[in-house]
């Protein structure tokens, strides 16, 4: 345990950060399942509502890592390959 006021201070928002990095990388997980879910259903029944759902799930997944390369939790390149390879998921669908 550290003894110096200000490396007290450093553990507690390091702490902080840590979940909240966490928080973000696990909601991402949720959204890209989700996501492949309804690739999965748009691939066993293709309709224009089934499109439409996957554009959806699609959209926020992509903003949802968007807001987690703006705070710092992925290198913007993590950012753009996770996108690129949902992208990808969905045009081998089509």
């Amino acid at each position: 345990m550290a003894n110096i006021k200000s490396a007290k201070k450093r553990i507690l928002t390091a702490e902080r950060n840590r979940l909240q990095n966490k928080a973000y990388k696990s909601a991402i997980k949720t959204f890209t399942k989700r996501f492949q879910s309804a690739v999965d259903d748009y691939k066993q029944n293709p309709s224009d509502a089934q499109l439409a759902v996957v554009q959806k799930e699609m959209s926020t997944t992509f903003s949802k890592i968007d807001k987690a390369v703006k705070t710092g939790v992925f290198h913007r390149n993590t950012g753009a390959r996770k996108k690129a390879g949902l992208a990808r998921l969905l045009k081998a669908a089509s």
